[in-house]
């Protein structure tokens, strides 16, 4: 869920940079084994400064990928390399990282004609509600270069002739059909193809002073946050800056606003049980396979047996995991660990007790 909300911040910076005529690097991770702190598809960007943006590790890879990306600006290509963070001190160059796994990241240029085509075309795509891919050659060397694609096939850029783009084509539609990035054999190399699917949207049913750290957590954690109350001094760019979109509206209204299809992930907390009510009914009568109520449980369940839906599985009332939390901030944390949870299918338990990489794809 990060990776969309992360590429849209690097590709942002990408496309500034070559308005103002200016080169970057990118690095993006294309394999892990083992433990690893990122997943394929996280990404690093360098500046001609020296600057950084984004991050392939737990920030024990960043500063040596920064410098090899100051060498491909200046003129080396593209570079792939094989990071093996074991306990060896002779490993990665020496830099005897201890984490026990096996990291490949890609390190290309991005010329000012791609900041300004295919790159923007991306920009565009993550404002949207469609997944894409982003298919990159494996080679060091090269002059790098992107072909963003979807179902129907190429959207923007190129990463060789015809026929080569052709092929990249048909394994990235595949790709997408799989919902997994990975890499596919093209002749004697090989392509990464990066799958970025839309997040999930959460809508938060309330715009109390409670639901201020929700909004800021869940967003941060990579949720598309929307904010409906009919109450306009409370609903305010300067209360929810980290939400995507503030609707103003009460649970009985029409709106071409409001998104009530299956992505959605709904909490419900103003405060006021007809409202909750109002609210629970209108997002059971869609596809959400979430609907969090704030709130004590005989509360929830008065609601529920109201609307005649006692013991409705997408209810999670009250919401949030069991974590001894007191205050907004801390119920926020619980909310958002429950949201990641349900959103991932993970059961709930301590990292401690997984026997297989926190990372494995899901």
């Amino acid at each position: 869920m990060k990776h969309w909300q992360e590429t849209g911040q690097i590709v942002d910076r990408v496309v500034r940079l070559g308005q103002e005529g200016r080169r970057c690097a990118l690095a993006t991770v294309t394999r892990i084994e083992g433990s690893a702190y990122r997943r394929p598809g996280a990404k690093l960007l360098i500046e001609d400064d020296g600057a950084v943006h984004g991050g392939v590790s737990g920030g024990c890879l960043e500063e040596d990928v920064r410098q090899v990306g100051l060498r491909v600006l200046r003129g080396e290509g593209s570079r792939l390399l094989h990071y093996a963070t074991g306990d060896d001190e002779n490993k990665v160059w020496g830099l005897g990282l201890g984490c026990e796994g096996q990291v490949d990241v890609l390190v290309q240029p991005v010329s000012l004609e791609e900041a300004r085509a295919p790159w923007a075309r991306v920009q565009d795509l993550l404002q949207g509600d469609l997944p894409f891919t982003l298919s990159s050659l494996l080679e060091t060397d090269g002059t790098g270069g992107v072909l963003v694609g979807d179902a129907s096939g190429r959207i923007a850029g190129s990463l060789g002739d015809g026929e080569a783009d052709a092929a990249i084509e048909a394994a990235a539609r595949a790709a997408l059909r799989a919902g997994r990035s990975g890499w596919s054999a093209l002749g004697a190399g090989s392509v990464f193809t990066e799958v970025l699917l839309p997040p999930p949207k959460l809508l938060v049913c309330g715009a109390g002073d409670d639901a201020r750290p929700l909004v800021a957590f869940a967003a941060a954690a990579g949720f598309r946050v929307l904010v409906a109350d009919h109450r306009s001094a409370y609903l305010t760019v300067q209360r929810f800056p980290d939400a995507r979109r503030l609707v103003s509206l009460r649970p009985k209204e029409a709106s071409n606003e409001l998104p009530e299809d299956g992505d959605n992930f709904v909490v419900v907390m103003t405060h006021s049980l007809e409202r909750d009510a109002q609210w629970v009914r209108r997002f059971l009568e869609t596809k959400a396979p979430y609907v969090g109520v704030l709130g004590p449980r005989a509360r929830t369940d008065k609601i529920l047996e109201g609307l005649g839906a006692a013991g409705s599985p997408r209810v999670f009332g009250p919401v949030g995991l069991d974590l001894g939390a007191d205050g907004p901030e801390q119920v926020a944390v619980s909310i958002v660990a429950e949201l990641l949870s349900v959103w991932s299918g993970r059961e709930l338990r301590h990292l401690r007790e997984r026997e297989s990489a926190v990372h494995a794809l899901r």
